[in-house]
């Protein structure tokens, strides 16, 4: 083999991106995964009456994750659920 030629890239077969969703380790399958993929990670998966959010630091808001949405997973990331409606009680 000459110096120009380069031996092919061997990939890990599990090339997980590790995320924590309600502070439980999950492996994401991909850095690119739908809301709904998301939601699926946990067993049983997130149910419908609950959102998901991604915790961004800092004084920038966190980021509601839709289940049609496209997103960018990057390994450490934490998400967490929180009910779809907050019922603040009767005054």
């Amino acid at each position: 083999m000459s110096e120009t030629e380069q031996q092919p890239q061997h990939k890990p077969e599990h090339d997980f991106v590790q995320v924590y969703i309600d502070r439980v380790h999950y492996d994401a399958p991909s850095h690119h995964m739908t809301g709904q993929g998301l939601r699926d990670l946990p067993k049983p998966p997130v149910p419908t009456d609950r959102d998901l959010w991604q915790e961004v630091e800092g004084p920038t808001d966190d980021i509601l994750i839709r289940p049609e949405g496209n997103y960018e997973v990057k390994t450490w990331t934490h998400y967490y659920t929180a009910p779809k409606t907050i019922n603040p009680g009767v005054s």
